[in-house]
């Protein structure tokens, strides 16, 4: 298994992801996704916004702001209880949250520090959510919150998206977009951020439904990381105690990989009862309860949500493709992505820098297709190496005989065989190959 500080280079030199503002010395948990970490990111959410929503006709989208009406977060119960304990270091100032205090630590009467051994503070409460303000003034009228999580707005949209939309329930509403948790420790490269981006699906349904949905939402989105490419031997589902449930939960069950830090939470999918429409009802005064004209039932919709971090799921699918192959005597290091998950998915050389008008034709036809790089730098051996770090399967080399045969060779990623495949061939060659 790789080790995070090795991943974390090979993102930075292969155009992965960066530490935002590196010039200036970095901010700590927040980080930019580069030229082809975009595009593993790109196709992440492409591909769960086409299981989700495109090929279902029970669950629509919507982009909602990132800052909402201030008397959301306090319906949502997020201004009085959005908390994680807090305590410094008397000695080093280092600050952390109180629950990743070793227990051997707690030993002491005030805790001891885990850098220094120094006398820790109290325990405090630190709200999560950043704040900010709306307007020319700056004082409490004008103070709101950017979005710790995407689900809220879906919540109180969905009387309107459910009018426009003509949907009866059961169905759900999705959305991706940006979050923001002011983490007092943000940890373990993207796992765990300050800014991040989540994919969420809130389901609603007749409350005497919501376990039936709950188990099928479970294994469908269990389903959804397999088809990934992850290896099915690095997931699990862990459903949650009892006394791990939030109080307005019926159920929830996690969606973990093993990364190297150990199994962790990629999405959660939780029956969240009726408690959020009814939350929003009691404090906006609105009406959110759904009229069922078969039955002459009206009733306040239970939801089941499925929670999903982009931004983690790219770093299981890095930590998942990472590998190392002894070649001739030297190490191959090969990220191994699923074809149609890798984020350049061809990548065309010229043999020569004579030849490169004609390989440049052959790519800009390619990449109409497919995600497509064109690289003449260095020798052969060099860019198929730079190559197998990005993840790229297959190579296309445009040589001297090209011009006379009218066609490449096409070589493997993973095994590394070479195919002579004629020019007017190639996208039919790749569409077999990139077919799941």
């Amino acid at each position: 298994m790789v080790d995070m500080d090795t991943l974390v280079s090979l993102c930075k030199r292969r155009g992965f992801i960066f530490q935002s503002s590196e010039i200036y010395g970095g901010i700590n948990g927040f980080w930019d996704f580069g030229p082809v970490g975009i595009e593993l990111k790109n196709r992440v959410k492409n591909s769960w916004w086409q299981r989700m929503v495109r090929v279902r006709d029970d669950v629509v989208g919507l982009d909602t702001s990132i800052i909402a009406h201030p008397q959301t977060w306090v319906a949502s119960g997020h201004v009085a209880s959005f908390n994680d304990p807090m305590v410094d270091c008397k000695a080093c100032k280092h600050r952390f949250r109180a629950d990743d205090i070793p227990k051997s630590a707690k030993g002491h009467p005030e805790g001891t520090c885990p850098e220094c051994g120094g006398e820790l503070t109290a325990a405090r409460e630190f709200n999560l959510m950043f704040q900010t303000h709306v307007g020319a003034t700056t004082d409490s009228a004008s103070l709101a919150y950017l979005r710790p999580e995407t689900c809220q707005s879906i919540f109180t949209q969905f009387k309107t998206v459910q009018i426009v939309s003509r949907k009866k329930i059961p169905f759900g509403i999705a959305q991706i977009g940006k979050a923001f948790r002011n983490e007092i420790t943000p940890r373990n490269f993207i796992f765990r951020s300050r800014e991040f981006e989540q994919m969420e699906m809130e389901f609603f349904c007749h409350p005497d439904e919501s376990t039936k949905w709950f188990e099928y939402w479970v294994n469908e989105r269990a389903d959804w990381f397999r088809s990934l490419g992850i290896k099915p031997e690095k997931l699990r589902l862990r459903p949650h105690r009892h006394s791990e449930l939030a109080h307005y939960a019926k159920a929830c069950t996690d969606v973990e990989y093993e990364m190297p830090f150990g199994f962790s939470e990629m999405e959660g999918i939780a029956d969240r009862s009726t408690y959020d429409l009814t939350q929003h009802m009691n404090t906006s005064g609105k009406d959110l309860t759904y009229y069922n004209d078969a039955t002459k039932e009206r009733f306040t919709p239970a939801v089941v949500e499925t929670s999903v971090g982009v931004d983690r799921t790219c770093l299981a699918i890095l930590a998942d493709a990472y590998r190392e192959e002894e070649v001739k005597g030297e190490t191959r290091v090969i990220m191994g992505f699923a074809p149609h998950m890798a984020p350049i998915q061809v990548a065309v050389f010229p043999l020569s820098g004579k030849l490169s008008e004609t390989a440049m034709n052959i790519h800009n036809d390619i990449k109409k297709n497919f995600a497509s790089d064109f690289d003449d730098a260095g020798s052969i051996g060099k860019r198929y190496r730079r190559h197998d770090e990005i993840g790229t399967p297959y190579c296309v080399t445009y040589d001297f005989e090209s011009g006379n045969d009218h066609a490449v060779t096409v070589r493997n990623r993973d095994t590394m065989a070479q195919d002579r495949i004629g020019v007017d061939k190639l996208v039919e060659y790749f569409n077999e190959k990139f077919k799941r």
